[in-house]
């Protein structure tokens, strides 16, 4: 039980380049075992922040086109809808950063080894195994980086209404920003389609890491 105490331990502390150090020297992970698991937990945490944005984008849109008395109610689940999706988005960030932490760790550690052997046969595989490896990450790299961009135009669009609203909750208020509404939908369609090519390359490079 020693080693669970560890490992929530770690995870508690939210040290990701520890926990990292820790499951490859204490339980025995391999780089490209860490860097798919990286992966993995970024492709995960981008299909949820394709949701929170959807969810925003929703309730903007119930916020517009609502006819009533509760437009404090409606405003707050806005709001709350925007602070999920900025989090969320903070996540993203975090997961990249940590994977680009791993793959070059791996990459370095690769590149190194290579020198080691005796066989050149098996270091000429080695290396066209590392170059291909690379090409693969570098299209993961470049996708999701173009999907975490994407994220923060949308999210100043969304903090201006949120910010507009809190001080300019009436009807005419809304009316005035029914339009807006319209440019953010289009700018969150676009994010969702980058972040749908993201996640695509996460499982092609997933697929392709060995075991």
């Amino acid at each position: 039980m020693l080693w669970l105490f560890l490992l929530l331990g770690i995870l508690s502390s939210g040290c990701q380049t520890v926990y990292n150090t820790t499951m490859e020297k204490v339980f025995g992970y391999e780089k490209r075992q860490l860097l798919t698991k990286a992966v993995t937990s970024l492709r995960k945490d981008e299909q949820k922040a394709q949701q929170e944005f959807k969810d925003a984008m929703t309730q903007l849109k119930e916020l517009y086109g609502f006819q009533g008395d509760r437009l404090e109610d409606m405003y707050n689940k806005f709001k709350a809808a925007y602070d999920d999706a900025a989090s969320q988005s903070d996540v993203v960030h975090n997961r990249i950063q940590n994977m680009e932490n791993i793959a070059g760790s791996m990459f370095s550690e690769w590149e190194k080894e290579i020198k080691q052997y005796s066989n050149p046969t098996f270091a000429a595989d080695s290396k066209r195994n590392l170059t291909e490896t690379k090409s693969r990450y570098s299209q993961l790299l470049k996708a999701v980086r173009a999907s975490e961009e994407s994220m923060k135009p949308v999210l100043t669009q969304l903090k201006d209404h949120v910010l507009y609203l809190k001080h300019n909750l009436n009807a005419a208020a809304i009316g005035s920003l029914k339009g807006e509404a319209i440019s953010i939908q289009s700018q969150i369609e676009q994010l969702i389609e980058r972040m749908n090519t993201s996640i695509a390359e996460a499982d092609a490079f997933i697929k392709n890491m060995p075991k």
